[in-house]
C-alpha cells in the first residue's frame, strides 16, 4: 500500500525526489546570478596599447584562466579588474553585485608581490587586510569565513602568527598572502601566477581552496603558465597586438 506523503498530502507515489531536483535547479539558478561582463576592453600603459577589443563573461562558480606570452597584458587585465589600472575603452559590469560598490570592491587581487609588511607580525598583517578590505556580501556567494589564526593553521603557518613577517621564508610569505583572501571574503579572486614560490603540497592545497571557492559561488580570474586543476574552467588566450592595432595610438601620440 502506498504511504501517505506528508509533503503532498496524497496517498499516491511521492514525488519529493522531483521536488528536490527542482530545488537543486533553483539553487543553481540563484548561484549563477553574479555575472562579470567585460565588453570591448582596451588598456594603455604609458604610450603603448597593451590590449584592445577584449570581451568575455564569467558567471559565479566558474574560473577563467588567462594565458599568453609574456608582455601580452595578462597582469594588466587582472590589475584592470582590480581597479588599479584604468580602462581606455570598453566597460566592466558585475550583474547581481552590491549596486553601491564598484566591480573592484568585489575583488581580491593576489599579484606577483605578496603585499606583506615585513615589520608587522603575521597576525597583524592579516588584521590590516581584514580592516582595509571590507567584505562584499552578495546573495549567491556563501564563503567560508576564518579568523586569522584559523586560516593560518589551515595553511600550515599557524606557528608563525606572532613572528614578524620579515622572518618568513618565500613559501610562508606566499601562504600569508593567500590567507588574506579569507579574512575578508569577496566573491572574485584575481590571481597572478598564484602557485609561484609554493611547494607541491602547498600548491595542491591552494588548488583545493580555489575549487572550494568556486563551489561556494565565487569566481576566479587567474593568469598562469602552469596548468591548474580547476572546475568548471574557461580559457582566454591573449595574443600580442598587430601593427594595425597599435597605429591609432601612435597617431594620437
Amino acid at each position: 500500500m502506498a504511504r501517505r506523503c506528508p509533503t503532498c498530502e496524497g496517498s499516491h507515489t511521492c514525488h519529493r525526489g522531483s521536488l528536490r531536483s527542482n530545488k537543486a535547479r533553483d539553487l543553481v539558478v540563484r548561484r549563477a546570478v553574479l555575472k562579470l561582463i567585460a565588453d570591448n576592453l582596451a588598456v594603455d600603459r604609458g604610450d603603448r596599447r597593451v590590449f584592445a577589443g577584449l570581451s568575455f563573461s564569467l558567471e559565479s562558480g566558474n574560473a577563467l584562466v588567462v594565458t599568453g606570452p609574456n608582455g601580452v597584458g595578462k597582469s594588466s587585465l587582472l590589475r584592470t579588474l582590480a581597479g588599479l589600472v584604468s580602462l581606455s575603452e570598453g566597460s566592466l559590469n558585475l550583474h547581481g553585485a552590491q549596486s553601491e560598490r564598484s566591480v573592484a570592491e568585489h575583488t581580491h587581487y593576489f599579484g606577483h608581490q605578496s603585499a606583506v609588511k615585513p615589520a608587522l607580525s603575521v597576525k597583524e598583517n592579516l588584521a590590516f587586510w581584514r580592516d582595509f578590505t571590507t567584505p562584499a556580501q552578495v546573495s549567491n556567494f556563501d564563503p567560508k569565513e576564518y579568523v586569522a589564526q584559523g586560516i593560518l593553521e589551515e595553511l600550515g603557518i599557524g606557528h608563525t602568527s606572532e613572528l614578524p613577517a620579515a622572518y618568513l621564508s618565500a613559501g610562508q610569505t606566499r601562504r600569508l598572502a593567500v590567507a588574506r583572501l579569507f579574512v575578508s571574503p569577496r566573491p572574485i579572486w584575481l590571481l597572478d601566477e598564484p602557485t609561484s614560490a609554493l611547494d607541491a603540497n602547498s600548491e595542491a592545497q591552494l588548488i583545493d581552496l580555489m575549487n572550494d571557492h568556486l563551489r561556494r559561488g565565487g569566481m576566479i580570474v587567474t593568469a598562469t603558465h602552469t596548468p591548474l586543476s580547476l572546475s568548471p574552467l574557461q580559457s582566454l588566450h591573449l595574443e600580442a597586438l598587430s601593427i594595425d592595432d597599435l597605429a591609432p595610438l601612435e597617431e594620437i601620440g
